[in-house]
């Protein structure tokens, strides 16, 4: 039924019935069968897929390949490249969404090997490559990984050997860079050797890759167990696994972290892939993984100490994923920062309660937890919104500077090296 020729027009009395009492449009007599190609990353088509399209009351059906898609008739005119509707200069859209008639339906369609046409009822032409549709139509998106990476407990990271950048190639090269935000992107934690073990050496190893994000804790800090602030962590206690600013609406992205002066024992860093541990649940128990994406909670942080006077709140669930693909791209975990739960009906609270018992026990498996010792010199980027970090207590004086990144700039950095980002 799909092997259908697609290079016609639409026109009224093509239209013929089927069984099902839909309209299905039929090749002219005499045509033959039309395949179309899709490049998959290459420069020419690796083979023939077939293509075939049926209209509908509000949308087109196109099925290309391995992928049946349901284009909305104004989508397709919304998204439209040409010259009048889309700056090709500025990568913006220049149509007016809102002039789009809602009952709009093409006049013609027509498709040949490599491109969909729409004609309009005022004579406009919308030209849509099929692969460009793959790609984005929602279907497509479906199919596709926004972020890939490698899922990893202490064992599998250890294996893997992921290499530290030294820092002048980190600071002088554009393949040291790109080595390391692949680390990043892949893994989620990744390290920088060899740095002078200064605020300000940090701080322009901070900036290589992103715009320094300013918070209620400075641009850049220090950090020792003064208790100078109203938080644990500052303080030489051992500190559980845990994201940072879950009391943030929209939490620090990237923080970096360089030990400048250990003098006393302990303070090992731990870090657990919060994603593998996601992973684990969604696959040993997927209601609850459900829960935990879809509960909001507040977080809050509440600070009087000295000058500082804050009071944040912060509001989203456990688990954030993507509702098109269900792909998980935050974790917001930290048991010292969790406000009252007053946002859950007392039927929903215990079987939350059950779940969030379930992904703390795999976050405190002993296989998924990596204990690293940072000295001077070695710097540690962690992504803030999948890898959670503790520290085991300490003696002695130790002291860290450190900061948060923007999120939006390091995989913009990532992006313009080529990497998915």
């Amino acid at each position: 039924m799909w092997c259908w020729r697609l290079a016609w027009l639409l026109r009224g009395p093509c239209r013929q019935r089927g069984s099902s009492g839909r309209r299905w449009l039929w090749p002219p007599h005499g045509t033959r069968t039309m395949v179309a190609a899709l490049t998959r990353g290459h420069h020419t088509a690796p083979g023939s897929l077939p293509c075939a399209w049926q209209l509908h009351g509000d949308h087109l059906e196109l099925r290309y390949g391995n992928t049946l898609m349901r284009l909305d008739f104004v989508w397709l005119r919304d998204h439209c490249r040409s010259a009048s509707c889309y700056n090709t200069k500025t990568n913006q859209r220049s149509l007016d969404t809102a002039s789009v008639d809602l009952a709009i339906r093409p006049q013609a369609v027509r498709v040949d090997e490599t491109t969909l046409f729409l004609t309009w009822p005022d004579g406009h032409v919308t030209r849509y490559g099929l692969e460009w549709l793959v790609k984005n139509s929602y279907e497509g998106q479906k199919k596709q990984v926004m972020h890939p990476r490698i899922l990893w407990n202490a064992e599998i990271y250890r294996q893997a050997q992921v290499p530290s950048v030294d820092c002048r190639s980190f600071l002088e090269t554009d393949e040291g860079l790109k080595e390391f935000l692949q680390n990043f992107l892949l893994y989620g934690i990744a390290f920088v050797e060899n740095v002078t073990p200064t605020k300000e050496d940090t701080e322009i190893l901070a900036e290589r890759i992103s715009i320094i994000r300013e918070t209620i804790y400075g641009r850049m800090w220090y950090f020792t167990s003064d208790f100078s602030r109203g938080d644990t962590a500052y303080t030489k206690l051992a500190l559980d696994r845990h994201t940072d600013t879950t009391y943030f609406q929209e939490p620090c992205g990237i923080q970096v972290f360089h030990c400048l002066k250990h003098e006393g024992t302990g303070g090992r860093t731990l870090l657990v892939d919060g994603f593998h541990a996601a992973e684990q649940v969604l696959r040993r128990a997927p209601e609850q993984f459900e829960l935990l994406s879809k509960v909001p909670l507040k977080h809050e942080y509440v600070e009087n100490v000295g000058g500082c006077h804050n009071h944040m709140i912060g509001v989203g669930p456990v688990l954030n994923v993507y509702p098109w693909n269900n792909e998980l791209y935050l974790i917001r975990y930290n048991n010292y920062d969790r406000a009252v739960i007053n946002t859950v009906p007392y039927d929903v609270v215990r079987r939350w309660y059950h779940a969030h018992r379930t992904l703390t026990t795999e976050l405190r498996r002993p296989e998924n937890e990596l204990w690293v010792k940072l000295k001077p010199g070695k710097a540690l980027f962690v992504d803030n919104w999948r890898v959670l970090h503790g520290r085991e207590a300490f003696t002695g004086y130790r002291q860290l500077c450190g900061c948060y990144l923007t999120r939006d700039d390091v995989l913009n950095t990532a992006r313009l090296l080529g990497l998915q980002a």
